[in-house]
């Protein structure tokens, strides 16, 4: 999906964030300079001029100082500790040429205003911008302080009334400490959120490891005692045939058992058949999503009285589904939905946030065969998966931005058997071994 909106979308919610932030500060700087190109015309062309000119040098410092404080904040760049008294210069200087003005210039009221505008606006956006590159929070109150007075003194010590001084410096101080405290908590909050996605994508490692973990574990238990079962019998078969024994072809006989059982094992470890349902599946999905910060419902009919084909089928859907939500887009819901409906077992996973380049990606991959389908990873392979049992897989973008998953399976009619058949290979294998145990 193109259009003027697609940088946006494609940034995550940190970097949204960070963008918002860093605006709304440039903002102020173009503000102020709005505000005193609209009041600046009753104070002539030359000395208005002239400070609209030095107004514009102060918010262009204030842009660029924004952009490098932001950036000093996120550890990006060193502290900008000359752009910041580059910004108190430049604030001292408008000030400066203003109260001139207003004490030096022409006559009048709307003058007055407007000079007295300009050194407020600049003193107020100067001490919020400054705020941003200060990270010692008693700097940030002297810094606000520090302006307070001065706009208090100078005034006082040109001949201005101690009154007229005295309501300046409060505005400077009630405007000043209003944007540098809403510096301070902009920039408390952007680090606060960059820290929670550092925090969620720790939970997502975790989760992943923990399930690592829990197959190192089922691995264990499947090979473990096998091969040292396996382990004893080769020893024993050793000792047996130096000694010249018949009873060593025995031993290594069930050596070659418990390796091929072994195999088998092994093998269904590593598909998910070995001990494991759709409610399991289920159940471990919405606990790894939920430990990713992911919050997941899961509704509809139970997985208890499904075909065992069935259940091991739309196990991989939902592991597969939890992994892409995981792995794809900023998800914050998803939903697992179980129903049963006309002779069809239907699952839909639905879930939120999904970038529309990962979208695009997974709706090929659930149409696309590759190497990846032939060793049992991705959409393509639950496909094909679901094909063995006459299933399908719908998976692609839908309304308002969800991606959405969608297994389809029909159910075997009560006259058909439960249980997958058995490969013919495996039916001669059984018999070829029968007749060899029966034959003297």
């Amino acid at each position: 999906m193109r259009g003027p909106g697609r940088w946006w979308r494609r940034k995550t919610t940190p970097e949204k964030v960070e963008t918002y932030t860093r605006w709304s500060f440039h903002s102020f700087a173009m503000v102020e300079l709005a505000t005193v190109g609209l009041t600046v015309a009753p104070v002539g062309a030359r000395l208005g001029g002239l400070l609209l000119l030095m107004v514009a040098a102060h918010s262009a410092v204030c842009l660029v100082t924004v952009s490098r404080a932001l950036d000093w904040t996120r550890g990006r760049r060193p502290q900008p500790v000359r752009l910041l008294w580059t910004v108190a210069a430049v604030t001292i200087a408008v000030s400066a040429t203003a109260f001139g003005i207003v004490e030096h210039g022409p006559d009048g009221e709307s003058v007055d205003g407007a000079a007295g505008g300009a050194v407020g606006v600049a003193l107020i956006v100067g001490v919020g911008i400054i705020a941003l590159g200060i990270r010692q929070r008693r700097h940030v109150f002297a810094v606000v302080g520090g302006f307070a007075a001065g706009a208090w003194i100078v005034p006082v010590a040109g001949g201005s009334p101690a009154d007229t001084a005295f309501l300046a410096a409060a505005m400077v101080l009630m405007g000043g400490g209003l944007i540098a405290f809403t510096a301070v908590i902009s920039v408390w909050l952007l680090n606060i959120v960059y820290e929670l996605d550092e925090a969620r994508e720790t939970r997502t490692r975790l989760a992943v490891a923990e399930e690592r973990l829990r197959f190192g574990r089922d691995l264990h238990d499947v090979m473990g005692r096998n091969l040292a079962v396996i382990a004893l019998k080769s020893e024993l078969a050793v000792q047996l045939a130096q000694r010249g024994r018949p009873e060593a072809v025995a031993q290594m006989v069930e050596v070659q058992r418990l390796a091929h059982e072994s195999q088998r094992e092994v093998r269904e470890v590593v598909r998910g058949y070995r001990e494991a349902d759709l409610g399991t599946e289920l159940a471990g999905a919405q606990g790894v999503l939920a430990a990713a910060g992911i919050d997941c419902t899961v509704s509809g009919a139970t997985a208890a009285g499904l075909p065992v084909a069935v259940q091991s089928a739309l196990g991989w859907v939902v592991r597969e589904a939890a992994t892409n939500v995981l792995r794809h887009g900023d998800a914050r819901r998803c939903a697992v939905r179980l129903r049963v409906v006309e002779g069809c077992v239907v699952l839909s996973v639905e879930n939120d946030g999904v970038v529309t380049e990962a979208a695009n990606g997974l709706s090929g991959a659930s149409s696309s065969s590759g190497s990846s389908a032939s060793s049992g990873s991705g959409l393509a392979g639950l496909r094909e998966r679901l094909a063995e049992i006459d299933g399908t897989l719908e998976a692609g973008p839908a309304e308002r931005g969800l991606f959405r998953l969608t297994a389809e399976i029909p159910l075997p009619s009560p006259a058909a058997p439960s249980g997958p058949a058995a490969p013919s290979g495996t039916a001669s294998v059984a018999a070829v071994r029968s007749v060899s145990e029966v034959t003297p």
